[in-house]
């Protein structure tokens, strides 16, 4: 079915918005305890869990705020303060939004880890942070232990579950034998409350500190992109809002677009800890009664050839649907509308200002293939390297302005970099902070996404720094040098390629390899990518390496990514032509 769009309010909505942020705002207490010290707080579900058997599928806002409030108490007994760093390594669960809740009202500093990092990717971010505690589960354990020894600062890990027999302590028996009343931490709006590590283009990840006041920042774009979320007005529980994304809660996209805004609106929002599907999606989505979600690009695709008419199998209550990391494209366009009843929201934002343009087709016209407009209460610009608005149609830098069109600051900005200063300034000029993508444009202020001005990019909805999978691949002992770069892929906008220069010891195998040059290679790649894959996460290890004498370098040795990035581009062009 045709889905009809609202008109264009999207003028009245900016000039008619205000921001209010008070001086002290706590995330724990408008997600939860709010919620908590309603009268239906223990009928109110926060979670599901979807999956799992019928005595643990339910977590209700009061039992989200006693267990938060034990946790809270068990932290500050195990030394944790106001503005600590605490690791949180695990993936949708109970436990994982318990510990959010906990931190936050404690105070501390909530660090997000995959569970998909390997010991490398966590041990960075363990010793760059100085995070005094980790709480993880059974698909962390492992790889935290191994680099235990090497962060001296993570002075205790306490494990949920089967993961308490490798921790120092069990999740569990440490909230048992607290209080259930904890009396929180009134924090400053601009205090940091979450510290989330972004890939960088050279060099090893940065980590962005979220002030509490970000939330605020977000919700005007959550709930534009979500087609008025949280405003549903139904008196009847069973027919509102009901939120489901498969985005991991430890990155931006799965914290601050699906987990924290949900629960600030006390609606529920679906725990799923499984691999992801097209028929897992459909299925969740039918038995859970979902009316919202943020799908990757990605998963859509997949999900549209598996089931180009969805609605002949699945029974489907979506209201609204919004998707990020890459162009979503006019098939797939095309395909929300028409076959699972909702106009796609594209958003775009990043972890140190998030949330800041997208599409709201109940509030304004959405435009296949466009970012959208900037939301209410964001300036968003197209600058030059001066700092200056580019005409119409000229690409530039999308850039958002710390202040609003009415002048009021906007809290949606990080704090800075952990403990660099420079990379903090450098990502702004003047009022303007720089999100280093390029876009233009249109008459109508739309926004049209042109590529990154730097070298990260996009895989199938993962953010790619080439800086950590270089750093691991030249510590195999067969590779000199390295260079990461996307390369065109139809399915997954991107994969990731390795352009490896081999050491001199391995050169002369190779040329010598008794089963030729082709059968050494095949070995190899396979080495390399295991390597990487035991280290990082999965989906950064290279599904492509091709090796090369040298790399492409400048006059002071630094690698030229772009000229690699452009001969794959060329090379995708030849193969799509026409023969």
């Amino acid at each position: 079915m045709a889905v009809s769009q609202g008109r264009d309010k999207h003028g009245q909505l900016h000039a008619g918005f205000a921001w209010d942020v008070p001086a002290q705002f706590n995330i724990a207490q408008v997600c939860c305890t709010r919620w908590a010290q309603q009268p239906d707080a223990s009928k109110r579900i926060a979670i599901r869990a979807h999956g799992t058997g019928a005595a643990g599928r339910f977590l209700s806002y009061a039992q989200l705020q006693e267990a938060a409030s034990r946790a809270s108490h068990a932290l500050r007994r195990l030394g944790v303060r106001r503005g600590d760093r605490v690791a949180i390594v695990m993936p949708q669960r109970f436990e994982t939004a318990i510990a959010y809740m906990a931190v936050f009202q404690l105070g501390a500093v909530a660090m997000p880890l995959s569970m998909l990092f390997g010991p490398e990717a966590l041990e960075y971010r363990l010793q760059d942070s100085g995070a005094v505690l980790a709480i993880c589960d059974d698909s962390s354990i492992a790889n935290l232990a191994q680099v235990r020894a090497q962060c001296p600062q993570l002075r205790t890990v306490l494990g949920v579950g089967a993961a308490a027999a490798q921790a120092d302590g069990a999740w569990e028996a440490a909230l048992a034998r607290e209080d259930a009343d904890f009396e929180a931490v009134a924090t400053k709006a601009d205090e940091g409350a979450v510290l989330i590590y972004t890939s960088g283009t050279t060099g090893p990840p940065k980590g962005a500190l979220i002030p509490h006041q970000a939330l605020i920042g977000n919700l005007p774009g959550f709930v534009c992109s979500q087609n008025w979320f949280g405003f549903d007005g139904k008196a009847n529980r069973e027919s509102e809002a009901v939120f489901w994304s498969p985005a991991d809660w430890a990155w931006t996209g799965g914290l601050m677009d699906a987990l924290l805004p949900t629960l600030y609106f006390g609606r529920p929002i679906v725990a799923f800890n499984g691999r992801f599907s097209p028929e897992l999606a459909f299925t969740l989505m039918q038995d859970e009664g979902v009316t919202h979600s943020f799908l990757f690009p990605t998963a859509l695709k997949a999900m549209m050839k598996a089931y180009p008419a969805p609605g002949r199998q699945f029974r489907l209550k979506l209201q609204g649907l919004m998707s990020a990391g890459e162009a979503v494209g006019d098939a797939v366009f095309a395909y929300c509308q028409e076959q699972l009843g909702v106009t796609v929201n594209e958003m775009f934002g990043q972890t140190e200002i998030n949330y800041v343009v997208g599409n709201c087709s109940v509030q304004w016209p959405a435009r296949a293939g466009s970012m959208g407009r900037p939301y209410p209460g964001h300036r968003v610009a197209v600058i030059d390297d001066e700092g200056q608005e580019c005409p119409v149609g000229v690409a530039g830098d999308v850039a958002v302005n710390r202040y609003d069109v009415h002048g009021a600051p906007d809290p949606i900005f990080f704090l800075g970099y952990w403990n660099n200063e420079g990379a903090t300034q450098r990502k702004y000029t003047g009022h303007w902070c720089r999100t280093g993508d390029l876009a233009t444009r249109d008459a109508d202020g739309y926004l049209w996404y042109q590529g990154r001005a730097d070298d990260v990019f996009k895989a199938a909805g993962y953010r790619i720094g080439p800086g950590e999978i270089e750093n691991c691949l030249v510590k195999h002992p067969a590779v000199a040098n390295a260079a990461v770069v996307p390369k065109p892929d139809p399915e997954r906008g991107a994969v990731v390629k390795a352009f490896v220069v081999l050491a001199p010891d391995f050169v002369a195998s190779r040329a010598q390899s008794a089963g030729g040059v082709a059968e050494f290679d095949a070995r190899l790649v396979a080495q390399l990518q295991n390597h990487v894959k035991g280290k990082l996460a999965p989906y950064e290890y290279p599904k492509e390496i091709e090796f090369i004498a040298a790399l492409p370098m400048t006059t002071t040795g630094k690698v030229q990514r772009r000229v690699l990035r452009l001969q794959e581009e060329e090379r995708a062009r030849k193969l799509a032509a026409p023969s």
